[in-house]
Order: C-alpha cells, then sequence, then structure tokens
C-alpha cells in the first residue's frame, strides 16, 4: 500500500510563469501542442495536491480563446512530452488514438540494476487496488497498483542503451497506457527506476524519480501533417544518463 505519509506531503510547488511555460512548448499547430512537462508538477488536481499544470494552461490560449487541455496524463514526477488539445475535435480525436494504441510513446528511464537481456517485452497485468479509510484516523483512502493476473492487460517493451555502475539506461515503449505501468514493470524485471518512491525495494519519498516521456509521435488524420516531438533530458536525469553513457542531446 501506497503509504498517506507518502501521498500527503506533496513536493515543494513547481509553479510556472507563462514566459516558462511557452519556453516548454515543444510543438505546435492548430489543433494541438505537445509541451515539455517538468518533473515535481501534477498535471490536474488531486487529493491534497493544489498547485497543477491545468492551472498555468491559460498562458496558452490564444488572445480572446479558450486555453488548451490535457489529452493524457503524466506521472506528477515524470518530465517531458505531454499532449494537450486546442479544441473538441482534436480532444475526441486524441482520446481516439490513444485508445487504439495511435500514439507512439518512447519513454528513457535510469534503473538501479540491468536487465538480463540487451531487449525484451515486459508482460505483465496491472490491478489496482483501493484501501479504505482506516477506522484508527487515516484521513482518505489510499491506492496501489500491483502485478496481478485478474488485472488489465498491461505490455511494455524495453532496450538497454547503456550501462555503468550498476545503473542501465532504458528505452522504453508502453503498448499499454496503465497507471504507473512501466514503474512497476521495471521493477518486476529487477530494475526499479532511480528515485522510484514506492515500487523499489524501500519506501521513499516522491521527487526525484528519472523518467522521461522523450518523445512522442502521431497523424491526427490523414489531412494533417505527422506530428513528433522530442523532450530534453531534465536536469535530475543528466548526471545519472551520463554514467550511462549518453553523450548529450
Amino acid at each position: 500500500m501506497i503509504p498517506d505519509s507518502l501521498t500527503s506531503t506533496p513536493p515543494p510547488p513547481a509553479s510556472l510563469t507563462a514566459d516558462q511555460l511557452r519556453a516548454r512548448v515543444l510543438y505546435r499547430d492548430e489543433q494541438c501542442f505537445v509541451i515539455d512537462k517538468p518533473a515535481g508538477l501534477a498535471v490536474h488536481k488531486a487529493g491534497r495536491i493544489t498547485d497543477h499544470l491545468e492551472l498555468y494552461l491559460p498562458h496558452l490560449a490564444e488572445q480572446d480563446g479558450e486555453p488548451p487541455k490535457l489529452a493524457h496524463r503524466l506521472d506528477r514526477d515524470t518530465a517531458g512530452c505531454l499532449i494537450l488539445g486546442r479544441k473538441p475535435w482534436a480532444l475526441k480525436r486524441l482520446g481516439q488514438m490513444f485508445a487504439a494504441g495511435h500514439v507512439e510513446k518512447t519513454y528513457w528511464a535510469v534503473a538501479d540494476g540491468i536487465p538480463e537481456a540487451e531487449a525484451g517485452v515486459v508482460d505483465l497485468p496491472l490491478l489496482k487496488r483501493i484501501e479504505p479509510k482506516s477506522p484508527s484516523g487515516a484521513a482518505r483512502s489510499s491506492w496501489t497498483i500491483q502485478p496481478d493476473p485478474a488485472g488489465q492487460p498491461a505490455v511494455t517493451d524495453y532496450r538497454v542503451l547503456g550501462t555503468g555502475n550498476g545503473r542501465s539506461w532504458l528505452e522504453l515503449r508502453p503498448r499499454t497506457g496503465r497507471t504507473h505501468q512501466i514503474r512497476i514493470h521495471c521493477a518486476a524485471i529487477g530494475c526499479p527506476l532511480v528515485g522510484e518512491p514506492f515500487y523499489g525495494p524501500e519506501r521513499r519519498l516522491p521527487g526525484n524519480l528519472h523518467l522521461l516521456a522523450r518523445s512522442v509521435a502521431f497523424r491526427m488524420a490523414f489531412e494533417f501533417e505527422p506530428v513528433s516531438a522530442i523532450a530534453p533530458a531534465p536536469e535530475h536525469m543528466r548526471d545519472a544518463l551520463s554514467a550511462c553513457g549518453w553523450q548529450g542531446e
């Protein structure tokens, strides 16, 4: 179970000014944005989280226009490519594409441990379990995701891009989009991510997860040009990536 003492203590707010958010735009057209979400910033309000990305999306609105909306989600501590829809049709279309697996997503991670094989597939169903409020006085219920044959199908392709000091630099391509999928699948093959607060061998406070949504690629429809975007490695991952052989952008 994810302890309430961890989930109820978010990291310091990562507020964005208008200029800072606009500087994080990786791609834009009439239908969508792709932005580089900073690690540590939740995408929306949840529980005790009060500082979140949706507060700042009006900074991306055109004059007298509506702000873009989330087309999907990233974990609070995951950095990188996040797609925003600018129009109702675009949001609906993106939702259909995500559901059908027509958005190509690539992640980078640094893991504690090195997989036995240089490339492989993790096929491990995942089940969300809700823990009720404790009668002894826990303020709210908590939840966790666990491998379980009765869970939803979850499949991740991985490839080792480099290694160093007992760690591995991984490229990950999830075929499905389950909550915490990459984090649990990496832990399941003996390679929990650096900074992993919940699914590693010991519980830690959130805030230093080495997971980057490195790139996205998709095409809204045949009449539109293909969309692709690549997010830079965030500052907190650069030393660990370099130790595994990364040569920079």
